[in-house]
């Protein structure tokens, strides 16, 4: 076992200046290889509106059934005996549409009485079906009448 006492060991030295050197050489590369701009500019396509178009409505028909069980299309009293005729009905009403020229895919609107019976609805229904108008509404009255 050897006990002398000798030289102690120096704490190692860390150098930075090679380090530092290494640093501005890699900011310097980034700095010459780097383009900037004070603005970017970005592509965008804005929303425009155009106040003179007028959104074209669809034409609508209007079939009303009373608590009685009385059909009414486009304010016309209408005898119910069946489904095709109340479909033929709904097939006039359309030719009769705007400026006397036939409505393109008119709207169907239901106004039914809170006491009409459930049946007389479904009919109407089933007639814009075989009368091949696609586009149905309900119209409802909120609000009681005292």
């Amino acid at each position: 076992m050897n006990f002398r006492r000798g030289r102690q060991r120096e704490e190692p030295e860390i150098n930075l200046i090679p380090f530092i050197d290494v640093l501005l050489v890699v900011l310097i590369f980034l700095m010459v290889s780097t383009t900037y701009s004070k603005f970017t500019e970005l592509q965008i396509t804005l929303p425009t509106a155009d106040a003179e178009k007028v959104q074209e409505r669809p034409f609508e028909i209007n079939v009303t059934i009373d608590a009685k069980g009385n059909y009414t299309v486009n304010n016309v009293p209408v005898a119910f005996h069946s489904v095709a005729g109340l479909a033929e009905d709904l097939r006039n009403a359309a030719r009769n549409g705007p400026n006397g020229q036939p409505a393109r895919d008119p709207v169907v609107i239901v106004n039914a009485d809170q006491f009409a019976m459930h049946q007389m609805v479904i009919n109407v229904l089933e007639a814009s079906r075989v009368a091949g108008f696609d586009k149905l509404t309900f119209a409802a009255q909120t609000g009681g009448q005292k």
